[in-house]
């Protein structure tokens, strides 16, 4: 079992000849250090003037512990010529156990690519995934529409999702074809009441995402719905649905006269002698 992460005197903290030494060791000794399972040592090491010498190789090796505290990626974040490296940036913001804030600050000096290909990155932390979509979307009012269409094609399925809000149908129909896209983002894309008629008519319309049940339910009672898709729709859902939609009591007149009408048309066909 590997050896828990201390700096406590009480639960079987470092010596401090130990963490003396690591303020001073060079070669294989600094290397061994720090693979230490004590966090005063940790610290130490930072400190040696050999760690900071050849930091490049130690500080690699060093990050790729995922058992690292807080305060150790602190303080190598605070060092600004470690930081002026761009992988070390990276494995610093994307750590497991990167503070948030200090994710964040080094996320947000990221270029695009780099933050879509981590949320694309099944390995990476997850709140370091969800920081940077949160950055990319923050990003996309100041996108041109060569980089919006780029970003719909090929991003994570909240950013893909996100990019349905777009007026733009070339980025709507790029994002739509988003191999990443989820019917769970697509249907929050459904729930915005603003989302216009172009895009709900591209949804409804679309080979892969009109075949889902969901899909259609959100589509047959959004307000910007045309008329004809929903008309084409109706016959589509399921007699739950339908038995459900007309029992809405916030449902429009329009929309429950043309439910009721398909309730009705089944029931008759259902009577009819040669119906199955």
């Amino acid at each position: 079992m590997a050896e828990r992460l201390t700096n406590s005197p009480a639960a079987g903290g470092a010596a401090p000849d130990r963490v003396a030494v690591a303020r001073t060791a060079s070669g294989e000794d600094l290397r061994d250090l720090v693979r230490s399972a004590h966090e005063d040592v940790l610290a130490a090491v930072l400190e040696n003037p050999g760690f900071d010498r050849d930091h490049a190789a130690l500080l690699s090796s060093l990050l790729d512990r995922k058992d690292l505290p807080e305060s150790i990626l602190e303080r190598i974040a605070k060092r600004t010529s470690w930081m002026s490296d761009a992988a070390v940036r990276q494995k610093v913001a994307t750590h497991p156990r990167a503070p948030r804030r200090v994710a964040l600050r080094l996320l947000r000096d990221s270029h695009l690519q780099d933050l879509v290909q981590l949320t694309l990155q099944p390995a990476a932390a997850l709140e370091a995934r969800r920081l940077a979509e949160e950055l990319i979307i923050g990003r996309i009012g100041q996108l041109p529409l060569g980089q919006k269409v780029t970003l719909a094609r090929r991003s994570s399925a909240r950013v893909a999702g996100a990019l349905l809000s777009e007026s733009s149908q070339t980025v709507v129909t790029a994002a739509l074809e988003n191999s990443f896209l989820t019917e769970a983002q697509l249907l929050k894309a459904l729930s915005q009441r603003a989302l216009i008629a172009e895009t709900v008519s591209a949804i409804g319309h679309h080979a892969k995402w009109s075949k889902h049940s969901a899909v259609r339910l959100a589509l047959v009672t959004h307000p910007r719905a045309p008329l004809d898709l929903v008309m084409a729709l109706l016959p589509e859902l399921p007699r739950r649905d339908l038995q459900d939609l007309a029992a809405v009591a916030q449902l429009p007149l329009s929309l429950r006269r043309y439910v009721r009408h398909e309730l009705a048309r089944r029931l008759r066909v259902a009577k009819e002698p040669n119906a199955e």
